[in-house]
């Protein structure tokens, strides 16, 4: 796997964004002592690393981002769950692109892939934590994330469309 100096960059560049977008340009709401909704748009360089520069950078970018977010501004104790839900984030919406072999993918491509990881990740993995781990009720943090993804899932497809032409990415097709 080649890595060039301009794919760091943009790596670097995506963990700044989600570590900003998700620990300070956030509304968070607490459940007690544990953060039960976080509307933002954290997720959104995590899943454009992953469709533009492939699932193993998306993994990385969501990983990283989580870890140093972390060590920065710590919302509560270290869970390495997150770490593994913010990881496929960016994994799943990379791998789905992979099956349209699109250079130029349509807007329901990418409407799909990232309607897959998002709800994977964000309305049944960190729900199922935050009960397991927190007892945050699952039902209530189910369907929080349902609301809240129903509006971020068009603004990331949106976003990530005119990223993807604007900035002149490709989706990355071969193997990382």
């Amino acid at each position: 796997m080649k890595i060039g100096t301009r794919k760091i960059t943009y790596l670097a560049m995506f963990v700044v964004l989600n570590i900003v977008l998700t620990r300070v340009a956030s509304i968070r709401i607490a459940s007690g002592t544990v953060e039960a909704i976080r509307i933002g748009f954290g997720g959104f360089p995590v899943i454009l690393a992953g469709i533009a520069l492939g699932p193993a950078a998306g993994g990385v970018v969501g990983a990283l981002g989580d870890l140093l977010g972390y060590w920065i501004n710590p919302m509560g104790p270290y869970m390495p769950h997150f770490t593994v839900t913010a990881a496929l984030t960016g994994i799943i919406p990379g791998l789905v692109m992979r099956i349209f072999k699109n250079e130029q993918p349509a807007l329901w491509q990418l409407f799909l892939a990232i309607a897959v990881g998002q709800i994977i990740t964000s309305v049944l993995l960190v729900p199922y934590f935050l009960y397991k781990l927190f007892g945050v009720p699952l039902v209530y943090k189910m369907s929080t994330a349902c609301l809240v993804q129903a509006f971020n899932i068009p603004i990331y497809t949106i976003f990530t469309r005119l990223l993807l032409k604007r900035v002149n990415l490709k989706p990355a097709l071969s193997k990382n």
